[in-house]
């Protein structure tokens, strides 16, 4: 691999938030847990070797795969299906404003990520709130 591919992997990449990833990991089994990411061929795999998101959540749907990129409305429909769920039981969390304003639009729940704290006590507020959120 060329230094340029290195280079735009590890941008793409970036670095893990291991708080929120094991944060996550604990609500493995109290819901249904899933990732819609912009991406482009190789990202399951090497997203698979060097995070194991596999193993965190039940579905990852890569843009790349599907064709449709967020903030396209059909990405978050697409989540949906693949997780079996109804939009508004729903909390999708981003840190891009447009992608928040897309999920509403489907439909569902949203919340802006700025920081770990917030996000963990909304995702928390939204399993108490919204009890169906954590049926399977």
């Amino acid at each position: 691999m060329d230094a340029f591919m290195a280079d735009l992997w590890t941008e793409y990449l970036g670095t893990p938030n291991k708080e929120l990833i094991e944060y996550v990991r604990g609500l493995r089994g109290s819901c249904r847990l899933g990732i819609l990411s912009n991406s482009f061929v190789g990202a399951r795999e090497r997203e698979t070797t060097l995070y194991h998101f596999d193993e965190l959540v039940e579905q990852i749907v890569y843009s790349h795969e599907i064709g449709i990129e967020k903030p396209d409305l059909r990405a978050y429909e697409a989540t949906c299906a693949r997780l079996d769920v109804r939009p508004e039981s729903c909390l999708f969390i981003d840190d891009a404003t447009p992608n928040i304003d897309a999920a509403q639009a489907a439909g569902m729940q949203a919340h802006l990520f700025e920081d770990n704290a917030g996000t963990m006590t909304r995702i928390a507020a939204h399993l108490e709130e919204d009890p169906l959120a954590s049926e399977h």
